[in-house]
C-alpha cells in the first residue's frame, strides 16, 4: 500500500488484452490482495497466481529485533554495506496446499516476525515449503544483496541453502531489466551463480503501475508514502519508468540472449494452479451438553425460550411459527450460529452489559426471540422470517447486534477465552484514497499551498451517502450525476494548476492507503484461523 499504484481490474484487463495466460501477484509481506486479485482474473479469463514478496530476516530467527551488517564497518551507505533488518524472497503458490502455507507465513511473520516488516525467517520456510516455488529475488534479495557487496560465496552458500529447502525443482534464479545500473551490477554473477548450481533462470518484471505514462501517478504515491513533494530532490523514487506491464515481445525483447528464462516464466505459469472453496463451513462449534447435537440443543432451547416469553401459554401462532422457523433453520444447517449467538449475547445480558434489542432483518425471527436474541416479537410487529433466511434464497443468517462500547472489549474477551483464542479475531479494515483526499494529496505532493485542495473539493458536488463523486465521473456524459459537477468542470477547464491537480489526483483515487482494526467485525471459526 502507497507503493503498488496498479489496481487490480484494470490491471488485469490489460493482461488479457495483451495475451497473457496468467498474471502474479506479490504483496510486500503479506497476501492483502490475493483473494480480489483470484477473483477478478477468474472473471476476465486469466489465470490467476497467488504469490508473496516475503520478507526474510538475514539469517536471524524471526523473534530476533536486531539489524545486521554484512558489509565492511567503514562502509557507511546501506546499498553498499548490506545493513537491514530483511531481505526479500518472492515466493508463489503452485497448489492450494502452497496458496494455504503461503498463508500461514504470513500470519506468523505478523504475529511473530513483526520488526520494521512483517518477517518470516528460514524456520518457517522449513516448515511451510510444500506447495511453494520460490526465487532470489529482486536486487533486495539475500542472494543479490552479498552479490553486490562481493561476497560471491556467501550469496552461492545462501542460494543453495534455499535451494535445498524448496527442493531443486522449485527454486528459480530470478531474474530482472529495469534499465537500472543496480540490477546490472549483478547480473553476471548471478547467471554465474545459477550455472554453478545448476538453478532454472525465470524472467520477471517488477510491476507497480499498470502502463508506463502511470509512473507520475505512482511517484506521486510515493509522495503521499513518504510525506514529500515532487520537487523533493531526496523524496524517495524509483530509478526509471520500467515497472509497468510489459508485453510478451518486450520480454523476449529483453531477455533475448536468455530465452529460457521467459520459457520458465511459462512454465511456472502453467504449474500453478489454486483456487478458493468459498463453499466451505467453517462455523464455530457450540458446546452442547453430552448425548446432544447442535440441531437437538438448538431445538430445545428454542422451547425453553418461548415458554420463558409466553409463561401463560403458548399461542398457536407462535407455535407454528417457531416451529416453521426451526425446520428451516435445522434444514440450512445454522443452528450452531444461532446458539453461538445466544450463547454471548446472554452472557452480554446477564453481566450487566446493555445489548440492542434488535436491528436488521434478524429482529423478524421468533426463534431468536425465544433465545433472547432479539426483545422485539415479530408477530407482534409484523415483521417477516424470509427476510432474514429464506431456503429458495440460501445466504448465511446475520444478525446486527449493538453491544454498549464501552464494555464491548469484554465481550470479544469472553468469545476467545470460551472458543479459543486461535479461532477469534478482530478483523482488517482497508482505508481507501477518495476522491477529496486524492485532490488534497495531490496538491500537497504537487506543491501548491493548502488553500488549492480546499478550493478543488468545495467545487465538488455534495456527498451522497457519504459517498464522493468519482472524479472520472466529472467529466463523464453518462454519470448519473453529471450536470452537477458544472462548477468543478469550469475550474479545472479555467485553472492550469487546478487541472495538474486534478490529473495527478485521478492516478492516486481509490488505491489502498492503510490498514486498520475494523471497528465492530470480529470473526469466529470452527478451525484455527491461521490455516
Amino acid at each position: 500500500m502507497l507503493d503498488g499504484a496498479a489496481r487490480i481490474k484494470p490491471l488485469i484487463e490489460e493482461a488479457s488484452h495483451q495475451g497473457m495466460p496468467a498474471i502474479a501477484v506479490t504483496d510486500h509481506g503479506n497476501t492483502f490482495g490475493a483473494f480480489e486479485f483470484y477473483k477478478t482474473a477468474i472473471e476476465i479469463g486469466v489465470k490467476p497466481i497467488i504469490g508473496m514478496e516475503a520478507y526474510v530476516t538475514p539469517g536471524t530467527h524471526r523473534a530476533d529485533k536486531a539489524r545486521v551488517r554484512w558489509g565492511r564497518p567503514d562502509q557507511n551507505d546501506d546499498d553498499v554495506s548490506g545493513s537491514g533488518a530483511y531481505t526479500h524472497m518472492t515466493l508463489l503458490a503452485e497448489s492450494d496446499e502452497g496458496l494455504h502455507n503461503l498463508f500461514r507465513m504470513s500470519s506468523y511473520a505478523s504475529l511473530e516476525g513483526y520488526y520494521f516488516k512483517p518477517r518470516i525467517d528460514r524456520e518457517l520456510l522449513q516448515t511451510y515449503s510444500k506447495g511453494v516455488i520460490a526465487t532470489t529475488g529482486c536486487v533486495g534479495g539475500e542472494v543479490q544483496t552479498r552479490l553486490r557487496l562481493g561476497q560471491y560465496d556467501a550469496a552461492k552458500a545462501a542460494a543453495a541453502e534455499f535451494r535445498d529447502i524448496f527442493g531443486k525443482e522449485n527454486f528459480y534464479a530470478e531474474i530482472m531489466d529495469h534499465g537500472i545500473d543496480i540490477e546490472r551490477r549483478t547480473m553476471n554473477d548471478l547467471l554465474r551463480l545459477a550455472r554453478e548450481l545448476d538453478l532454472p533462470l525465470v524472467a520477471t518484471n517488477d510491476l507497480h503501475y499498470t502502463h508506463q505514462h502511470d509512473a507520475t501517478s505512482h511517484a506521486a504515491l510515493l509522495c503521499v508514502q513518504s510525506g514529500s513533494t515532487l520537487d523533493d530532490p531526496r523524496r524517495f523514487k524509483f530509478e526509471g519508468e520500467e515497472f509497468y506491464l510489459k508485453s510478451p515481445a518486450q520480454m523476449r525483447h529483453i531477455f533475448r540472449d536468455n530465452p529460457e528464462a521467459c520459457d520458465n516464466t511459462l512454465a511456472i505459469a502453467e504449474r500453478a494452479g489454486i483456487h478458493f472453496d468459498t463453499s466451505a463451513n467453517y462455523m464455530p462449534r457450540y458446546p452442547v451438553p453430552a448425548g446432544e447435537t447442535e440441531q437437538s440443543w438448538f431445538v430445545k432451547e428454542v422451547e425453553r425460550g418461548l415458554h420463558v416469553r409466553y409463561p401463560s401459554g403458548i399461542p398457536a401462532e407462535v407455535r407454528a411459527r417457531a416451529d416453521f422457523e426451526a425446520g428451516v433453520i435445522v434444514q440450512m444447517g445454522f443452528p450452531g450460529y444461532f446458539l453461538v449467538v445466544a450463547d454471548f449475547i446472554n452472557w452480554a445480558k446477564e453481566n450487566g452489559i446493555r445489548v440492542g434489542p434488535g436491528r436488521g432483518s434478524g429482529a423478524g425471527s421468533m426463534a431468536a426471540y425465544a433465545m433472547r436474541i432479539t426483545d422485539l416479537d415479530p408477530l407482534r410487529h409484523g415483521l417477516l422470517f424470509e427476510r432474514f433466511l429464506n431456503p429458495d434464497r440460501v445466504s448465511m443468517p446475520d444478525f446486527d447486534i449493538d453491544f454498549d462500547d464501552r464494555r464491548r472489549g469484554e465481550v470479544i474477551q469472553y468469545v476467545t477465552q470460551k472458543y479459543g483464542d486461535e479461532r477469534v479475531a478482530q478483523i482488517v479494515t482497508y482505508g481507501t484514497i477518495k476522491a477529496k483526499q486524492a485532490l488534497k494529496d495531490a496538491g500537497r505532493v504537487l506543491g501548491f499551498p493548502f488553500s488549492m485542495g480546499e478550493k478543488l473539493t468545495k467545487a465538488m458536488p455534495p456527498a451522497v451517502m457519504g459517498k464522493d463523486m468519482p472524479l472520472e465521473g466529472m467529466f463523464d456524459k453518462d454519470h448519473p450525476r453529471f450536470k452537477e459537477a458544472s462548477e468543478f468542470r469550469a475550474l479545472i477547464d479555467t485553472d492550469p494548476d487546478a487541472k495538474t491537480v486534478f490529473d495527478t489526483a485521478v492516478g492516486l483515487e481509490n488505491l489502498k492507503r492503510q490498514w486498520g482494526v475494523h471497528a465492530a467485525g470480529v470473526i469466529m471459526s470452527s478451525e484455527p484461523l491461521i490455516d
